[in-house]
């Protein structure tokens, strides 16, 4: 067994398993700059550590993560902090997509805004069946980064990428999986084990195959990541910047 020590995050590794839990259920996990640095971290030391094989991703509590932590958000005064942000947040991504590591999301409760992002950034998906997600990025004047533009089309199709996107309609679980986002849908109390099950099995496979399929599918088969993170990245640092944002995120 492996284990490292973070403030907003616990991190357990068995059996080649390393399971990363978002551990602020008193906020429903919602991400201020401690927990995004955190996970990032935490993927960082998992992809090196040689004892684990595959990743499992999940939320303490009542909610996967809940996005933007709107009591502890401190909304960028200039582009230099809205850039450092956005950097922040990707580098979650950058971490779970362009990892060597296998990730599969137990998704519980809420997933919401950047929490969804996070579970589109596993390389699978478990739901469990009362969890609800949903991006209300354009209400708020806001703009989704973590590479969705890319991520988000290749698995539903373009139409059905823009429904999500620019209405900010809540998806119950059930839906996820007819879209394709959700590998399975099973009973919340049965959602840690169903993920962990999964993750056994995946790390009994011959390691440097299953490396070079997720690497080899992610890039070829979600576009040009790269790209998406730059563009999304201008987009989030504008709209940032705009006071119609500042109110728009008090009203929320």
């Amino acid at each position: 067994m492996s284990d490292f020590e973070y403030q907003t995050v616990l991190s357990h590794c068995e059996a080649g398993v390393r399971t990363i839990t978002l551990n602020r259920p008193e906020s429903l996990n919602a991400m201020n700059r401690v927990l995004i640095h955190e996970v990032a971290l935490a993927f960082d030391d998992a992809n090196r550590d040689p004892a684990t094989r595959v990743i499992v991703l999940t939320g303490a509590g009542r909610a996967f993560c809940a996005g933007d932590d709107r009591k502890a958000h401190v909304h960028p005064a200039d582009e230099t902090e809205a850039r450092d942000l956005v950097e922040a947040i990707q580098r979650v991504t950058r971490a779970m997509v362009f990892g060597e590591k296998p990730v599969i999301g137990a998704i519980n409760g809420w997933a919401v805004g950047g929490g969804f992002e996070w579970a589109l950034n596993c390389d699978l998906s478990v739901w469990g069946r009362d969890a609800r997600a949903f991006f209300p990025e354009v209400s708020l004047n806001l703009f989704v980064t973590g590479a969705v533009t890319a991520i988000l089309p290749a698995l539903v199709g373009l139409a059905q990428a823009r429904e999500m996107l620019y209405f900010g309609r809540r998806y119950e679980a059930s839906e996820l999986y007819e879209l394709g986002i959700a590998w399975q849908v099973v009973e919340a109390e049965a959602l840690l084990e169903t993920s962990q099950r999964a993750a056994r099995e995946l790390a009994a496979t011959p390691e440097k195959s299953l490396r070079a399929m997720k690497r080899v599918l992610n890039r070829c088969a979600l576009g040009d990541i790269e790209q998406a993170l730059a563009l999304e990245t201008e987009a989030v640092v504008t709209a940032f910047l705009d006071p119609e944002t500042s109110r728009r995120l008090l009203d929320f």
